[in-house]
């Protein structure tokens, strides 16, 4: 189960990781952002656990920095939340060698939110694409979108490329398919 999931929708046995989506047999038990996940090699430096510190409590208070914490009008678990989806959006940047977009345009991860997909949405997408005889560039112009968003979809890392649902939801009406898990 792709994309930040509690966990609690099945056993240790899955197959994907439940951060990623990405399909392998090497995950392991990992708190992210509060929640219990099976994640990949990939996704474990987000591991709440390697980052507390060192003979404290993680579970809250202030562990150092400026005076009042999370700042004013949000809660610390959602200011920590969303200051953990910025710094995972910066690591996954910089190992590819763009993070101006990040720098520039901040993040918006409440609009346009990615839904749950099912195992191997990326090969859905592509199958139905190459069976309608259409190239990336063809459908990224047909359903204005950024060739980018449909390549991360089709490599089944739509969650870590930060593509939206609306990206998601074009590509199932405009092929008939079923990728979201709902």
């Amino acid at each position: 189960m792709p994309k930040y999931s509690t966990g609690g929708g099945g056993g240790d046995d899955g197959d994907a990781c439940e951060l990623c989506g990405r399909e392998t047999t090497d995950l392991r038990k990992a708190t992210v952002a509060g929640a219990k996940l099976l994640v990949c090699s990939n996704c474990r430096p987000h591991d709440d656990a390697g980052n507390a510190p060192s003979g404290g409590d993680s579970r809250g208070g202030n562990t150092g920095g400026s005076p009042g914490g999370a700042g004013s009008g949000s809660s610390p678990t959602e200011s920590r939340n969303k200051e953990l989806a910025r710094k995972q959006a910066k690591m996954y940047d910089s190992a590819t060698g763009d993070s101006k977009r990040w720098e520039e345009e901040g993040t918006s991860y409440e609009s346009d939110r990615l839904p749950y997909l099912v195992s191997g949405y990326g090969d859905v997408v592509t199958e139905a694409r190459q069976d309608a005889g259409l190239t990336v560039e063809e459908v990224a112009a047909e359903l204005e979108v950024d060739e980018d968003d449909l390549l991360a979809v089709e490599d089944g890392r739509a969650a870590t490329a930060n593509v939206g649902g609306s990206v998601v939801r074009a590509l199932e009406e405009r092929f008939g398919i079923d990728v979201v898990d709902e």
